[in-house]
């Protein structure tokens, strides 16, 4: 893989730290009155999770992870591991383990595409789309009179996930969802 210098830092970047991927979350250059420029880096391990912060000097290089982001198509589950299959053409798949899936389990619906971050052949994160839609399946019922500007109720959606929704809403209505913050948007135009 191609080498980085300090000046090419940016946000996103996924190099190799210590061995392991990792992902630059911030970087800010810091010029001190008296000796060399430095940048202050935070990263993100792929692998752990782990944020944590530490000093380049300026002109310092670090190994490109031989990271890639791939759009996947999500098909099903096993209960240990989630399969998914690439979109073009080869219709070759991966099976990612319950930590590389996380928070996007909520989220997953089969026959959707998700992006899938692979490191030597093997899923290391589940990205979802910024908004899903997804059926209501259990929830209070709804009463004629219930405005959007009234209060909010649980709803149990198609996957699993909980989320508070307008008195309203009624079970077997799809839903636009948020998956950054797990928030109700609107309904989904049919």
């Amino acid at each position: 893989m191609a080498n980085y210098s300090t000046n090419e830092f940016k946000s996103g970047l996924k190099l190799m730290v210590d061995g392991d991927p990792c992902s630059i979350l911030e970087n800010e250059l810091v010029k001190p009155g008296k000796g060399q420029a430095f940048n202050r880096v935070k990263f993100r391990n792929l692998r752990t999770g782990r944020v944590w912060e530490r000093t380049f000097k300026s002109g310092e290089s670090l190994e490109g992870a031989d990271v890639m982001d791939l759009d996947m198509e999500y098909l099903y589950t096993d209960g240990e591991f989630w399969y998914f299959m690439m979109t073009d053409g080869s219709f070759e798949q991966h099976a990612a383990d319950a930590k590389a899936v996380g928070d996007a389990v909520n989220w997953l619906k089969e026959q959707e595409k998700y992006e899938i971050t692979l490191y030597n052949g093997a899923p290391l994160i589940v990205t979802a789309p910024n908004f899903v839609e997804l059926e209501v399946v259990e929830t209070d019922p709804g009463l004629k009179g219930d405005t959007a500007q009234g209060g909010s109720k649980p709803a149990t959606l198609s996957t699993g996930a909980v989320v508070k929704v307008p008195l309203f809403i009624n079970i077997g209505e799809v839903l636009k969802i948020d998956t950054r913050t797990g928030d109700y948007v609107s309904r989904a135009k049919s």
